[in-house]
């Protein structure tokens, strides 16, 4: 079995990538384009803190959904505590032609008594996978050097009084930045992204069809999240942006237009159609629907 290297803090990581002495026990920037422990290269890594990768431009080919892209303007990860990473060994002359690639990291102890703190859990491209990652224009690049550049200021100065809010609004100003670069994205790609929910509305109703539902239950994102090849915040961040409903609306949408249909057509008792459509229990299916509609099954039957 692979080993998986745990790294705790931010001075193991600073430790790690043998780099200069840390300026912050809880939050570091640095070059990822300089070497770093071979013994680490190509292993799975856990971490306790956050971590915001740019690889520069002209990166390597990147698969995003079930399509390739070749970008040239940048590319952003983002990953939380304890989600898996790995070190990649990247062939120096790539590096070179790559341009600069750094990594900010950030332990949650330095969000301790911030807004932040409350709102980080937001920010839900922390779980998207690598395929799903953030891809930059020139221009907003830009932007997001000009912050980096902010922090590594603060990191420079003597820690005092000011260094934690200034540190910390400054992450949560990138991070906001990221997310509405992550909603032109979605934008941009509306014909990749109407083939997304095209193969996730043919999975529901193929579901549906084999009779899955009543054998395995009601669906769940990350069932079909896992069928299109991505992660369940994605999925629904993609969806919520193109049809203003995530996914979890999607399938309760789903299921009560199939339960309408078993209402005016079929004389089959509400239990019937709760179990058949995967509800274990009646008064959960009543719920749903009257959430959805505003009447009752019993009260819809009766009105149509």
């Amino acid at each position: 079995m692979e080993e998986i290297f745990r790294i705790e803090s931010i001075s193991q990581l600073n430790t790690l990538l043998n780099r200069d002495k840390l300026k912050h026990p809880q939050v570091c920037i640095v070059d990822l384009s300089a070497p770093f422990d071979k013994q680490y290269k190509n292993s799975k890594i856990v971490t306790g803190f956050y971590s915001v990768f740019l690889k520069g431009k002209n990166c390597s080919r990147l698969r995003y959904g079930h399509q390739n892209y070749d970008f040239e303007e940048g590319t952003m990860v983002f990953i939380g505590p304890e989600q898996v990473v790995e070190m990649e060994d990247d062939d120096d002359d790539e590096m070179e032609e790559a341009g600069k690639s750094w990594g900010l990291f950030f332990h949650p102890d330095l969000l301790k008594g911030t807004s932040l703190s409350t709102t980080i859990k937001s920010y839900s491209f922390f779980s998207y996978n690598s395929n799903e990652a953030l891809h930059l224009s020139d221009k907003e690049r830009e932007i997001v050097s000009e912050i980096i550049d902010k922090i590594n200021y603060e990191l420079s100065q003597n820690i005092d009084k000011h260094t934690q809010t200034l540190i910390v609004s400054n992450i949560e100003l990138l991070l906001n930045y990221c997310s509405r670069f992550y909603d032109r994205q979605f934008i941009t790609r509306s014909v990749g992204n109407i083939d997304i929910l095209s193969r996730f509305e043919s999975f529901l109703s193929e579901y549906y069809q084999s009779g899955s539902l009543k054998e395995k239950g009601l669906p769940t994102v990350k069932m079909c999240a896992d069928k299109l090849n991505l992660t369940p915040n994605y999925l629904s961040d993609l969806l919520k942006k193109e049809t203003g409903k995530n996914a979890r609306e999607h399938i309760q949408y789903f299921l009560i237009e199939e339960a309408k249909n078993k209402l005016l057509i079929s004389n089959e008792t509400i239990s019937q159609i709760a179990f058949a459509l995967g509800f274990e229990y009646p008064q959960h299916f009543s719920k749903v629907f009257k959430k959805h509609t505003g009447y009752t099954p019993v009260e819809y039957r009766n009105l149509n």
